[in-house]
């Protein structure tokens, strides 16, 4: 079974196999470039924002985290 299908990034076709180990992309550049869009919020998923969502973690909890355990091997100064 021979399954090809283009590269998300530039288009070319490859096989979905284990010579091709960047799949879905034809190479590392493409998936590089691919990271690079979404770190830089080229691309989204639709939805409703963080903000949209409710309430935050702030909202209706404690600022100063008094409700956390004390310690945890961390000295306070």
């Amino acid at each position: 079974m021979d399954r090809q299908l283009p590269c998300p990034t530039c288009g070319r076709r490859i096989e979905w196999s284990q010579a091709y180990p960047y799949r879905p992309f034809c190479s590392e550049r493409c998936r590089l470039i691919d990271l690079g869009d979404w770190l830089m919020e080229k691309n989204v998923i639709a939805g409703e924002t963080a903000g949209e969502a409710g309430p935050g973690p702030t909202e209706g909890g404690s600022e100063d985290h008094d409700d956390w355990p004390s310690g945890g091997g961390q000295r306070r100064i």
